[in-house]
């Protein structure tokens, strides 16, 4: 009995060795690194206020600063270092392109430093789409840059910011969003910034890529990815915003049964570059705009022809001769993004070959 007694005595202490030891190991195990994140404020119905709980129409928009918005978000912790900067505190309806300069700018600094792993904006809904997309054609970073906002402003039963902010700072922590492009994270949902547009005034749902589809969602507290935009963006973009103070004027002339050449002369009359012709169908030309919007481009002006219906390529040559009016036509993109590849265009050429080409690459 002696043998098999010592057998099973040594064997106890191994064990016992060996589970001191695993406790040791994870307890000296250093924490696993969190990635920072900075969130840079802008506003927006996320960071705004109504009169009481039921308010969800009506609200004042940039209210609450963006201390206010990571404390009201203890969790954030939990996931990402967080330190936030208010870079604007406006209604988003409001931004201009000075704005627009500005933020990218800060952006490209942010990141550019090693010990910034990604940025998330919080912004108003009526225009986060283009400066999403602004920043998709101008940042120099493969690092995530997610863009949020809510529906409902902070006061609001069920608000949706506090969510739609900590799953924006997940997707910014995230590797797998890094070399995906400026993102849109509202809903639970991820879009990409070139594609993404709002669909509805004010339901949470509003944020939608008609046709092409989202890139994934947020659940169980990470990003699944099952697509990504296949158009080049941020580091592989020729657009560089460095020394860039003012944009080119670019503005849109909507089309509509009875369209008249009024808006298009008093924009070129205004010192209009570009003009983005949001056209019905495929990009239709009425007879009585195909005149005048010729003779803008004989004075030099870029013409851009889009579509107000929102999905679908507007085919060159299809529905106007564009060869032989020497226009321009949009691919996919809707005229408020139109604008932003054109006035970013302008920056680097006015020959319509090549800002053709870039309408088919971004």
């Amino acid at each position: 009995m002696l043998p098999n007694f010592i057998s099973r005595t040594r064997l106890v202490a191994l064990f016992s060795a060996l589970l001191l030891v695993s406790t040791l190991a994870q307890a000296e195990a250093p924490p696993a690194k969190l990635a920072n994140i900075v969130i840079l404020a802008t506003g927006g119905t996320i960071a705004g206020s109504g009169a009481s709980s039921t308010t969800t129409v009506g609200y004042t928009s940039a209210t609450v600063g963006v201390d206010n918005l990571i404390n009201a978000v203890p969790e954030l912790k939990k996931v990402a270092n967080v330190r936030g900067e208010q870079v604007f505190q406006i209604a988003s309806e409001s931004l201009t392109n000075e704005h627009w300069l500005k933020l990218a700018k800060r952006v490209n600094v942010l990141l550019a430093q090693p010990d910034v792993d990604g940025i998330v904006i919080t912004h108003g809904t009526d225009t986060i789409e283009e400066t999403a997309y602004f920043l998709d054609l101008t940042v120099k970073s493969r690092k995530p840059v997610v863009v949020v906002g809510a529906m409902r402003p902070s006061t609001a039963i069920s608000a949706d910011g506090p969510i739609n902010l900590y799953n924006a700072v997940l997707l910014a922590a995230s590797k797998d969003a890094i070399g995906k492009g400026v993102l849109v994270s509202l809903n639970d949902q991820i879009n990409a910034a070139r594609e993404v547009t709002k669909t509805n005034t004010s339901t949470l749902d509003t944020f939608k890529t008609p046709e092409l589809g989202m890139l994934g969602y947020i659940q169980d507290n990470r990003a699944h990815f099952y697509r990504q935009s296949t158009r080049k963006n941020t580091l592989d973009t020729e657009f560089d915003i460095g020394n860039l103070d003012v944009l080119p004027q670019v503005d849109i002339v909507y089309g509509y049964a009875n369209v008249n050449r009024i808006a298009l002369d008093a924009f070129v009359t205004a010192g209009a570059k570009g003009i983005i012709y949001a056209g019905v169908g495929d990009g239709s030309l009425a007879a009585q705009i195909k005149g005048p919007l010729a003779e803008a481009r004989k004075k030099g002006v870029i013409i851009v022809r889009s579509s107000r219906v929102g999905q679908g390529i507007v085919a060159r040559n299809g529905e106007a001769n564009d060869d032989d009016l020497d226009f321009v036509t949009s691919d996919t993109l809707n005229p408020q993004k139109a604008r932003i590849l054109l006035m970013l265009g302008l920056t680097k050429t006015h020959d319509t070959k090549a800002l053709q080409t870039m309408f088919s690459i971004y």
